[in-house]
């Protein structure tokens, strides 16, 4: 099985094809995984690998370490174009997450004023009060929405909670009143006897219905890249990604194709 691809809470920078030159953050455990999804093509393998023994870092700790890296870049005379929540999970689940993004901020306001902070998140608690809070208070509030359909998202994103479906998460998206990016993997395959398949016309008329009632700043499209724990998915090529992105364009939708 595919296991955790991060072992620290601070890590690169690297390059991010959606994002340039990124520095990550990640809110959960380095020895495990915690995730409100269990997506079939996760980079970090699936949830059953189970949550390690470490815990999730303290704010204190996600502070102190990310200090002491934003030093060492400055000193070696780094630059630096995003800082971006991502990990081993959903970093949105962190208890102190509201606190951790405003320590981030701080910071970036103090090392690197010209990087952009950026927040990757599956969607699943945009509900929440304080995390809808620390989410506009970031550059680039990155949230998920990979299918509007819910045959397919719950095959696709498998979500924890039975009762997690794209309508809520729609309506949760809606909420930002514009002030979102919505990210869209575009993926097809078998998984346990299932076809799943996100780019068929009735997958992509109620895809541009969502996105249409949300009214995002821009959606990302892009597909898979690396391996996957779900061995029998198919990348689909920049080509039909393009052409689903015309698709969207032509309905008054901003949209970036990364692949």
């Amino acid at each position: 099985m595919q296991t955790v691809l991060f072992h620290s809470t601070i890590y690169g920078p690297i390059h991010s094809r959606r994002l340039g030159m990124s520095l990550g953050i990640n809110l959960m455990p380095n020895d495990g995984k915690i995730c409100s999804f269990d997506c079939l093509y996760c980079e970090a393998g699936f949830n059953a690998q189970g949550p390690g023994k470490d815990g999730v870092p303290s704010r204190d700790a996600v502070k102190k370490q990310l200090k002491r890296k934003f030093e060492e870049m400055t000193k070696e005379g780094q630059t630096l174009d995003v800082i971006t929540f991502s990990g081993n999970g959903e970093p949105t689940l962190h208890p102190e997450f509201k606190k951790v993004v405003e320590d981030v901020l701080r910071l970036r306001t103090q090392y690197f004023p010209n990087a952009k902070v950026s927040v990757l998140s599956n969607s699943t608690m945009a509900s929440k009060p304080a995390v809808v809070e620390a989410l506009l208070k970031v550059d680039n509030n990155i949230l998920k929405l990979d299918s509007a359909l819910p045959h397919t998202f719950r095959l696709l994103n498998r979500p924890v909670s039975p009762n997690c479906l794209p309508e809520g998460v729609i309506a949760d998206l809606k909420r930002f009143n514009g002030q979102c990016i919505v990210q869209t993997i575009m993926v097809r395959g078998e998984y346990e006897g299932h076809h799943i398949d996100n780019t068929t016309d009735e997958e992509l008329d109620a895809l541009l219905s969502a996105y249409l009632q949300i009214n995002p700043r821009e959606v990302m499209l892009y597909s898979i890249d690396r391996k996957t724990p779900a061995e029998n998915l198919e990348k689909v090529s920049k080509e039909e990604l393009e052409r689903i992105a015309q698709r969207f364009r032509d309905a008054g939708i901003k949209v970036q194709v990364n692949a």
